[in-house]
């Protein structure tokens, strides 16, 4: 059973900066696409970004150029780095995997930013 434990929410001032990171266990996801996903309160789960096994990368319009996702197969990790942050990128930010055709999901960390 793949588990996905996020970390690196937190509250930031507009402007600022935060890196969120994502540690995969019970499966090797070195091969397979991971992404973060985020939901802001009353609002459905929208993709932010992925990574494929290739390292190519997908980010939806309004992230472009402020977010980087990266990973690290070697830790079994995915990250999110996050610049130029704005009030509408505050949501709950969740990491996420396709393993064996399976959907996974991690808690989820909160990410608030202040105007």
């Amino acid at each position: 059973q793949v588990q996905l434990v996020e970390s690196g929410g937190a509250l930031v001032q507009a402007g600022g900066s935060l890196r969120l990171s994502c540690v995969a266990s019970g499966g090797d996801l070195s091969t397979y696409i991971m992404g973060w996903y985020r939901q802001a309160p009353g609002m459905k789960r929208e993709l932010v970004a992925t990574i494929d096994r290739g390292y190519g990368t997908y980010y939806r319009d309004s992230v472009k150029g402020r977010f980087t996702i990266s990973r690290d197969n070697a830790k079994n990790s995915v990250y999110l780095q996050m610049n130029s942050l704005r009030p509408e990128d505050t949501a709950v930010y969740f990491c996420w995997t396709k393993f064996f055709f399976r959907d996974y999901w991690g808690q989820g960390t909160q990410v608030t930013v202040s105007s």
